[in-house]
């Protein structure tokens, strides 16, 4: 079991993943351990998605809306926003 000291770290672990490494188990201390699952998406679009959902549009419209408002931020964002002590 890998121990995770860092989001980078973390996101190395998952940039790794694929069909044929597609769990991967881990712990970060003060927080216990997780099982990750790679699961693939069919390749359907977002459009198709939609269509069966109408809800769905509802929702990307709004978090458009809000992230071109300044409300939302990107994973990379949230990355940087990690430290140290999040994963004790």
């Amino acid at each position: 079991m890998n121990k995770v000291q860092s989001s980078e770290e973390l996101m190395k672990y998952i940039h790794g993943m694929d069909r044929e490494n597609s769990v991967i188990q881990f712990s970060v201390p003060g927080k216990g351990r997780f099982t990750l699952v790679l699961q693939e998406e069919d390749h359907q679009s977002i459009e198709t998605d939609v269509k069966k959902n109408p809800q769905l549009e509802i929702m990307l419209t709004e978090s458009v809306e809000e992230y071109k408002n300044g409300q939302g931020i990107t994973t990379s964002e949230l990355l940087k926003s990690l430290s140290v002590k999040d994963f004790k």
